[in-house]
């Protein structure tokens, strides 16, 4: 008599190893909330264990990504220093210097007066004294870049003859001081939130003043290397 057919379970599938695309979504999902986690509730606060919680993964695989808080800050804020320095303009090609800092200061106020931007300020400015370490953070993943791109439109003004030789860099610094100490505490709630029509007499002015100074005093240059 013959023996019936033994049935055989189809074997399941095995997972298999996640591709390259599925690794990038998934860096991305645990940046966008270290990012949140960091701005929310602070440097300090923030700890892994709660980062791989709310992303639904294990700490390792946080750890094999970045060494540890420290890097995965870094990597938060090199994130939002991309996505901002992507919304910059090409103001270099601005016939005037004049044109060029009206352009720049349109960008660099719509970017440094964003609510996330605000809550970096806030951080660094609450957490700077307890971790010396973030504003090098900042610096290094290119916050610094704003102030390299209004020196190399002053180091192009002196060489057409627009204006006298002076220390690029530091002008460039007070021209950033000048644009947004203002706004930001205002955005910080210091006073009363700045609106678009003021933002643009603001702006206006700040150049003026800006200018006026720069063609006015002749600012030693920095000794050569």
């Amino acid at each position: 008599m013959a023996r019936p057919a033994v049935r055989r379970r189809a074997a399941k599938p095995r997972a298999g190893r996640p591709t390259v695309a599925d690794a990038r979504r998934l860096e991305a999902a645990i940046l966008e909330q270290a990012t949140a986690s960091f701005l929310r509730n602070g440097y300090a606060a923030t700890s892994i264990e709660a980062i791989a919680k709310s992303c639904s993964v294990a700490k390792r695989t946080i750890y094999a990504r970045w060494s540890g808080k420290p890097a995965l800050f870094r990597a938060s804020v090199e994130r939002l220093v991309a996505q901002w320095l992507a919304l910059s303009g090409e103001w270099e090609a601005a016939p005037t210097l004049e044109d060029a800092l009206r352009q720049a200061a349109d960008r660099i106020m719509a970017v440094a007066l964003t609510p996330e931007a605000i809550a970096l300020y806030r951080l660094l400015v609450a957490e700077s004294a307890r971790f010396p370490e973030l504003p090098r953070m900042m610096q290094e993943a290119g916050a610094h870049s704003g102030v390299a791109r209004i020196a190399a439109l002053l180091q192009a003004a002196v060489a057409r003859g627009e204006c006298p030789s002076h220390d690029t860099v530091f002008a460039s610094e007070q021209y950033m001081h000048l644009l947004l100490a203002g706004p930001q505490r205002r955005a910080l709630g210091l006073g009363p939130a700045m609106g678009s029509a003021e933002g643009t007499v603001w702006r206006d002015n700040t150049i003026r003043l800006f200018l006026g100074g720069l063609n006015s005093l002749r600012l030693p240059s920095p000794p050569k290397q």
